[in-house]
């Protein structure tokens, strides 16, 4: 084969490429279609925002603008890391975060296992249906919910607590209480709105397989472990993978709705330190900072994970 044979080879393969790719999208012309508001949003909000990074490395004024404004450099993260609330809130974030991960994560996982093991239609349905519910409610009514709830005068658990004969306790006033209530709220918000995930991942399991392990004698709960749990096991590493990149992501609503100064020690996260910092301080460049240190600690976490779920054949990329 000549040289110029060699090249014209490929450049045919490549020509060939992007026909099929162009029949392809004016076959599913319409699925590219929809695809536009997505990829708008993302571009508009996620993507151009990015810009913005540099406000990180400046003596960020309003007046000025973005690009007027004087370079610092590294000032901004010398700062963060030398300040002692810095290394309270990175506490607090971490601690918060493991017990979403430890506690959290495996909620809608296990309430999809037991869904799924449910044969009666209607009562499933309705089952769904309730732990699908707590998820539409919006943190500023679930966190009056719980206020309510936890009232030392009022509510219904210190009504319990009094007529045992003990003396009423403010849950949200004392740090040890804190973090096992925030926790709490968020998995029953959000566990059953998780299963979905997984509910619709055991959809796609052969029931042959259920068949075989009954034919052999395999019980529910071995069937459970050796059919539906490995079969979604690559969903399972997937959603971990994407929540190790929110390790220090704790949510700004429900902190901000429920801690107060006596539990500033124990629920101050990032979200929290930044609102102070950013808007009531006026301080943008060290917000910005701080939120760049986020952005790269998730980055890192993202990666880490998917190398630890590559010996696990699970990996994403």
């Amino acid at each position: 084969m000549s040289h110029h044979e060699a090249v014209a080879v490929p450049a045919a393969v490549k020509q060939g490429r992007t026909a099929a790719g162009m029949k392809h999208m004016a076959r599913y012309k319409w699925l590219y279609i929809f695809l536009i508001p997505g990829c708008l949003y993302l571009l508009v909000f996620k993507y151009v925002p990015m810009f913005g990074i540099v406000i990180a490395f400046k003596d960020f004024s309003l007046v000025r603008g973005i690009w007027a404004s004087p370079w610092i450099g590294f000032e901004n993260f010398q700062y963060l890391f030398q300040s002692a609330d810095f290394y309270k809130v990175l506490r607090n974030s971490l601690i918060l975060s493991s017990y979403h991960i430890v506690f959290g994560f495996p909620a809608p996982i296990i309430l999809a296992l037991m869904l799924n093991e449910v044969r009666n239609v209607a009562f499933k349905r309705v089952s769904q249906t309730m732990l699908y519910l707590p998820h539409f409610i919006s943190w500023v009514v679930l966190s009056g919910m719980i206020i309510n709830f936890l009232s030392p005068s009022t509510g219904p658990v210190n009504h319990v607590i009094t007529g045992l004969g003990f003396e009423p306790i403010s849950f949200l006033l004392k740090p040890e209480y804190f973090r096992t209530i925030l926790v709490s709220a968020e998995i029953w918000k959000g566990a059953g709105w998780g299963t979905i995930i997984y509910l619709a991942a055991m959809t796609g399991i052969d029931p042959s397989l259920y068949e075989s392990a009954k034919l052999d004698g395999a019980s529910r709960l071995q069937q459970m472990r050796y059919i539906t749990l490995p079969s979604i096991a690559s969903t399972i590493t997937v959603l971990l993978v994407l929540q190790m990149g929110h390790v220090l992501d704790n949510g700004f609503e429900q902190v901000f709705l429920l801690y107060n100064p006596a539990t500033y020690d124990v629920a101050d996260v990032f979200e929290t330190f930044t609102y102070r910092i950013g808007l009531i301080d006026g301080r943008m460049s060290f917000a910005a900072a701080v939120g760049l240190f986020k952005a790269a600690v998730g980055f890192v976490m993202v990666v880490a994970a998917n190398r630890i779920a590559r010996f696990f054949g699970n990996q994403l990329w």
